[in-house]
């Protein structure tokens, strides 16, 4: 829900930063989920300032354009080229100045420069309307009252006003704030509070006054019958004829727009702004199409077919509260309007509905059709009943005042069973013990009288409330608590000194959370979790330099050779566990673990680290009918690692190849000096052992260093890009000597803003090709996060990584 800050302002009077009524706003239970600066006109006219046309001459070199000299106040006068045939010496304009960014009414924004003009030099822009969004007229330049003072800034001149709009997210119980008069409730309740806490004027809500409302005249009568009171408690309706459907005054476009509503002629306008201010949806109807002059509020038969506002024909079911003439349903009660019946340009005579209908049939009548609406949201809520009228009253004046005509009748108001206020008892021992504090009783009584709850009576420890039908979802004692709590504030409420319970620490990054959370991950992915030993063979690391037997911390009583030492690495433990599968047919596996090797120190301390380890061999997938599987390789291998890290946030290691006795085709990742991880494929002369004939990758990662790190990650969030992104390929013939690295590189050194991602989708080395040469196929994609990129944007973007290719890596581009 949005709620506009200078709107709040007509109802209190109050001048604090957005950001602190934001704050107020969510300690009181309305949460402020964002807060986004508005301008009447978009851009904000930013860079146009007012001048004076100094002088006029012909272009020499063409026909329709002016040479002009401006001056917009800063001394030096501005040489333009003018097309405009209405311009003229001494008038005052609007100048558009060098960087302006503008908005037209119709088309895409543009920037000024400096530019030549068939020769001619030209320092900014004399705006028309439409050029800077301030109207539809281009029949020439936008020409100022005498009176404009130069050098001011266009929305100083226009004295636009910047509205900051809070985003709310408005709970289901809180249907009392769903309008601006709601929030003012709120935030006046909690004034009046720190009012009288700190001996100070309270703060008034101003609400808009009716009390001069009249009917011209009772000409008029639409008659109403409410044929289903359950389904509309409250039925009121006055008419008004002789009215001027058009466009709204400005101030009524800027409140509606500022809460992204748009504009449409002032009668549906109005009834927005009302829906909005008061939170009691309207109706208008075109009187002249109400059939028998009758309204009748009743159910149809199933399967009417009916019309709406947006063409498309409904077909009704027979629970659907409808607004009828004599002979045609005209509104989806609460919910949505027909065509037939809807204000337009031609309607000069209306009658405006104020109704509250049962929350239970909006709602699923809603949900049945597929709709929803600003009326809806709130009659599913829950609307007041008692503000019908009032609202009436309200919207009626507003119309006789912009849109003219006569109140031409008295107002209807159906109203068989009135809504009483719902009586509750507060005890204030209940309230003490619920809140975990004693509040003082006299701001309790301040608190209940801003939000609008009556008192009825009081005694020494009770109340006895009558709390208003707005307040939908205060029924019971503990609801009324809520109510001053959260005025109060929650964090007014000091912590007690004694906590009567067991309090854990984890350390954070919580080790167990990290592991389960990336267990999860390989297991989805189609890996197994293996717990192996972490007693092993000595022979296994034998003859390998990475594992000298001075640093292996061996058992002074083994229960046999095998188990004769603390492992040095995971990796022997997990190729057992191939092997014993493999020996039992089941050759395609993809195994992790983690797990913990251990190592004796120079100075002879014991060390143990955990690891994570990863084990691909076999095919990739299962053999099916319509599909070849193929191999793990070492690109599956790099695949799983990089799914790994990108989920842990790692996505700044450094890699380098780094041979060991282990690995073959081997990489190594590196946090600084740290190596975090190292992955390739397994030596045969390991597997020998195992009596493993296939090829099998591994994957080590460094656990320990891992969760320092991510200690030091910290979660960002960013917004969904609002573009598409785009994918353009380019086919290189390359040295073999230059790596996919290196031009991986070079493209993003080359594009660091708009380029996203860099593949490899093709490899091609063959006698076709010279010798020495290779063929790489890539693919770049291409993303503006804000705004869609044009076909000029990314031929630019590819025209210099194909010169960054050819320069740098002397590639052919094929």
């Amino acid at each position: 829900m949005k709620i506009s800050y200078n709107w709040l302002k007509t109802y209190l009077n109050i001048n604090l930063p957005a950001k602190e009524v934001s704050e107020i706003l969510t300690d009181c239970g309305l949460e402020v989920e964002a807060i986004e600066l508005i301008s009447p006109i978009k851009g904000g006219l930013k860079g146009i300032v007012v001048g004076e046309v100094k002088s006029k001459e012909k272009h020499p070199d063409a026909d329709r354009l002016n040479i002009t000299t401006v001056d917009v106040g800063t001394g030096t006068l501005l040489n333009i080229v003018c097309g405009a045939t209405n311009v003229e010496t001494g008038q005052k304009v609007l100048v558009a100045t060098i960087g302006s960014l503008l908005y037209p009414t119709n088309g895409e924004p543009f920037e000024i420069k400096k530019s030549k003009i068939r020769g001619q030099i030209s320092e900014g822009m004399i705006c028309a309307e439409d050029e800077i969004g301030l109207g539809n007229s281009h029949e020439g330049i936008l020409v100022l009252d005498k009176s404009a003072i130069i050098g001011i800034p266009a929305k100083t001149h226009f004295k636009l006003e910047d509205d900051q709009v809070f985003e709310i997210g408005l709970t289901p119980n809180r249907a009392d704030a769903a309008s601006h008069i709601g929030v003012a409730r709120d935030l006046a309740a909690f004034f009046n509070y720190q009012a009288l806490q700190n001996n100070t004027t309270p703060l008034e809500l101003e609400l808009p006054d009716v009390k001069t409302f009249s009917n011209d005249t009772t000409e008029k009568k639409i008659d109403v019958r409410v044929e289903d009171p359950a389904a509309c408690p409250r039925y009121s309706g006055i008419s008004i004829t002789g009215v001027n459907v058009t466009d709204s005054p400005d101030w009524l476009k800027i409140r509606l727009k500022a809460i992204g509503l748009k504009p449409i002629n002032n009668i549906v306008d109005i009834s927005n702004f009302v829906l909005h201010e008061l939170g009691q949806p309207l109706h208008a109807f075109d009187s002249d199409k109400i059939t028998g002059e009758k309204v009748i509020v009743k159910k149809m038969p199933a399967k009417t077919k009916f019309k709406t506002l947006d063409g498309i024909e409904r077909e009704l079911n027979n629970e659907d509260l409808m607004i009828c003439n004599v002979t045609d349903p005209m509104c989806i009660a609460g919910i949505f309007g027909g065509l037939e019946s809807g204000i337009t340009e031609k309607t000069r005579n209306l009658f405006l509905e104020s109704a509250c209908f049962d929350p239970v049939h909006i709602r699923k009548t809603a949900k049945r059709h597929g709709l929803k609406t600003d009326a809806s949201f709130r009659f599913e809520r829950g609307t007041d009943p008692t503000i019908t009228v009032y609202a009436l009253k309200r919207a009626a004046m507003l119309i006789k005042e912009i849109a003219g005509g006569q109140l031409s009748s008295d107002i209807i108001d159906i109203y068989p069973t009135k809504v009483e206020s719902f009586k509750i008892a507060l005890s204030y021992k209940n309230c003490d013990e619920l809140i975990g504090k004693e509040i003082d009783r006299k701001l309790i009584r301040n608190i209940l009288i801003s939000l609008g709850i009556e008192i009825i009576s009081e005694g020494p420890d009770a109340l006895l409330l009558a709390v208003p039908p707005f307040k939908v979802d205060v029924k019971r004692e503990v609801d009324v608590i809520e109510e001053i709590v959260r005025i109060y504030g929650y964090n007014n409420i000091e912590l007690p000194t004694h906590l009567r319970s067991s309090l854990s620490y984890s350390a954070q990054p919580d080790p167990e959370k990290t592991q389960d959370l990336l267990s999860e991950l390989l297991s989805n992915n189609g890996f197994h979790e293996i717990l192996t030993n972490s007693l092993t063979k000595a022979t296994y690391t034998g003859g390998i330099d990475e594992f000298d037997k001075s640093s292996t911390i061996e058992l002074l009583n083994p229960l046999s050779s095998d188990l004769g030492i603390l492992r040095r690495t995971l990796l022997f433990s997990g190729l057992e566990a191939i092997s014993y599968n493999i020996n039992r047919k089941n050759q395609d596996l993809k195994f992790y673990e983690f797990g913990k090797s251990y190592l004796k120190t120079a100075e002879g301390k014991c060390r143990e680290n955990k690891h994570l380890s990863l084990f691909l061999t076999g095919k990739k997938e299962k053999e099916n009918w319509n599909g070849q599987s193929r191999e793990s390789n070492f690109y599956s291998l790099k695949g799983y690692t990089t799914l790994l890290l990108t989920r842990l946030g790692l996505n700044d290691l450094k890699y380098e190849t780094n041979p060991n006795g282990l690995l073959t085709e081997n990489i190594s990742g590196f946090s600084g000096k740290k190596q975090v991880l190292t992955f390739g494929k397994i030596k045969k002369v390991l597997l020998k052992p195992f009596d493993i004939r296939q090829e099998v990758f591994y994957a080590d990662f460094n656990w320990d260093i891992i969760l320092e790190l991510i200690k030091k990650q910290k979660t960002a969030v960013k917004e969904i890009p609002k573009s598409q992104t785009v994918r353009r390929d380019l086919a290189l013939m390359l040295n073999r000597q230059v790596s996919y690295e290196q031009l991986e590189q070079i493209a993003f050194q080359t594009e660091r803003k708009l380029l996203k991602e860099v593949n490899i989708f093709d490899v091609y080395q063959g006698d076709k090709l010279e010798t020495g040469k290779k063929s790489y196929a890539l693919s770049f994609i291409l993303q503006d996060e804000n705004e869609t990129l044009t076909d000029i944007q990314i031929e630019k973007i590819m025209e210099r990584l194909m010169k960054a290719y050819t320069e740098k890596a002397g590639a052919v581009i094929r």
